[in-house]
């Protein structure tokens, strides 16, 4: 991912530096399909708006910013006490590795990977973590009626979204590869071991390792004695706290459409509690083949890609990891039936729908009840 930085004129003492995402990343209308690691199927766009005020105060926002899980993050912080800023940054650094090394489906040494090549039905040791997320994702997994599921490994590669070309696979090629897919197939033992029940069974984190990231970032900032900070990773983000001067940190959803980048909503923070913004979209990332265009999210029950005109859905939830595997299954719904999940689970989630040239926004119940943020 690339950002631009574009500065603005100075009004009030007050400089605006606006980041906007590049989430181009090497598609081309041919199909051809650039690697990419934990945020391969899940693409949106959110401007980042950060205001750095010019002599009100002593305190200045702190920013990091670097390459990791195939993407990059942007971490910004501050603190009414002294903090060591160089401790900070290596125990970020540490913490990214150190999931990089448990969840990355790239890495053929990471746990998830081992436990992927491992083709038995016995029990594995895998660590909490893993566990931790294979239990949220059976939550979303039932409560999307199976649209949602972890063990999609298989139908990606069979599309060749794991590779650099799109294959149109035939019916019973896509029927033999479902015949590997279910979350039912995958036993718990306990909190450190899952088991196979189907020994090719394969398991892919994408849709939910970086909401994953964005908290145990957070967790290393909060240990550090830092409450007020922004954590983004590929476009999925935690705030908490605010800003120098008592202002609250401002978040501006992309407009969902091919070849823009134009702001569609500003999500003003609450400045007394956490919160995240998980969104995922279809309309960056898809295959034209022969006039016919592909999205990357596959449904996970048919075994194909998603045909419906939902362009995006941003879910907002204080826990990051289960506001970014909502944000995935949502989409994969579509608006009628996404929505009915979002309003009986009460998920806040915002949905865009393109049809044509327009755009057709609406909330969920949860969202339209929300007190704590403002959306303009």
């Amino acid at each position: 991912m690339q950002y631009s930085t574009i500065e603005k004129p100075r009004l009030n003492n007050q400089l605006k530096l606006v980041m906007i995402k590049n989430q181009q990343k090497g598609i081309n209308n041919h199909g051809s399909f650039k690697r990419e690691n934990f945020s391969l199927f899940k693409y949106y766009g959110l401007i980042l708006l950060f205001s750095l005020i010019i002599g009100c105060s002593d305190q200045t926002i702190q920013k990091l910013e670097g390459s990791a899980q195939g993407t990059t993050y942007h971490i910004s912080y501050w603190s009414e006490s002294p903090v060591n800023g160089k401790d900070i940054e290596a125990s970020i650094k540490n913490e990214l590795d150190s999931i990089d090394k448990t969840l990355s489906n790239y890495r053929s040494d990471s746990t998830i990977e081992t436990f992927n090549s491992t083709e038995n039905t016995d029990s594995q040791e895998v660590g909490n973590e893993i566990v931790s997320l294979i239990r949220i994702a059976r939550i979303v997994h039932q409560a999307s009626q199976g649209c949602y599921d972890l063990s999609i490994k298989p139908l990606f590669e069979l599309w060749g979204f794991r590779g650099d070309k799109l294959t149109i696979p035939s019916d019973s090629s896509i029927l033999k590869t479902l015949t590997r897919i279910g979350m039912e197939k995958l036993e718990i033992s306990d909190d450190k071991h899952l088991r196979k029940k189907q020994a090719d069974l394969k398991v892919d984190l994408s849709s939910i390792a970086q909401g994953y990231s964005v908290e145990k970032i957070s967790r290393v900032l909060e240990q550090k004695g830092i409450t007020n900070y922004l954590v983004e990773i590929g476009g999925e983000l935690k705030t908490r706290g605010h800003k120098p001067g008592d202002q609250a940190w401002r978040i501006a959803v992309e407009r969902p459409l091919p070849g823009e980048q134009v702001m569609q909503k500003i999500i003003t923070m609450p400045k007394d509690s956490a919160i995240a913004i998980m969104t995922s979209g279809t309309y960056r990332h898809y295959f034209d083949d022969r006039g016919q265009r592909y999205s990357h999210i596959l449904d996970a029950r048919t075994g194909r890609p998603v045909s419906h005109d939902l362009a995006s859905v941003t879910v907002i939830l204080e826990d990051p990891v289960i506001a970014d595997a909502w944000s995935t299954a949502l989409l994969c719904l579509g608006q009628k039936d996404g929505m009915k999940a979002a309003n009986a689970e009460k998920i806040p989630a915002l949905f865009i729908e393109q049809q044509g040239k327009e755009l057709i926004e609406s909330r969920s119940d949860a969202l339209n009840a929300l007190d704590s943020l403002t959306i303009h």
